[in-house]
């Protein structure tokens, strides 16, 4: 049996451990898993605790999530730490994008940052930014596989759209005239920062 097979059969016997608390992320983590043949659960559903995510990177944050999961399943672990980064702003929000919206999750007071921070609104227009996601997935025996998946495009306000989250009512992927907040979830996978991670690391499963 060649290793891609065996690292099937390992995720198909264990399952697999969505070590992630929002709900849309985990909505785009178990489509991708669809038809696979493989019992998933996320934090949610073990009631597990967020980890302070004390990290300076997003692999950094994917990776102690991952492991803080690790050793309360005898499955696989899947982690995802993902943001918006925008040029004008060093890459800020960047591993606090979730942070920016406060702990109530308010992302209307993130959108109001971003535009005070680059100047207001004309400034905000328009301006360069991407969507970053990286995924770490831990296997039983300990064995760390990592993936990465990165858009570009650009901001627009006011907000637009009411499918999606976060920061998708407020990013134009290049390409496109809609935000991701205006794509329904099969259009948004044809550009998102997670779908292409999710793509690289089945891709390296041998799951595509």
């Amino acid at each position: 049996m060649t290793e891609k097979k065996l690292v099937q059969a390992v995720l198909r016997e264990g399952g697999l451990l969505l070590a992630s608390h929002n709900k849309g992320k985990l909505r785009e983590l178990e489509a991708a898993f669809r038809g696979d043949d493989i019992d998933i659960l996320s934090a949610i559903d073990k009631a597990l605790p967020e980890p302070e995510e004390t990290e300076n990177t997003f692999s950094g944050n994917a990776r102690l999530k991952a492991l803080a999961a690790a050793g309360l399943t005898l499955g696989a672990v899947l982690a995802d730490d993902s943001g918006l980064a925008i040029d004008a702003l060093g890459g800020a929000p960047g591993i606090y994008s979730a942070r920016w919206a406060g702990p109530d999750r308010d992302y209307d007071m993130a959108f109001s940052r971003i535009m005070k921070e680059l100047g207001g609104d004309e400034a905000a227009m328009g301006a360069r930014a991407a969507f970053v996601c990286v995924l770490v997935l831990i296997l039983p025996g300990g064995e760390e596989l990592v993936a990465e998946g990165r858009v570009e495009g650009r901001l627009t306000f006011p907000p637009r759209g009411v499918a999606g989250f976060g920061y998708d009512p407020i990013f134009i992927p290049d390409g496109e005239e809609r935000t991701f907040g205006e794509m329904t979830p099969a259009e948004k996978a044809g550009y998102s920062h997670r779908a292409k991670a999710l793509a690289a690391l089945r891709a390296e499963l041998g799951l595509s």
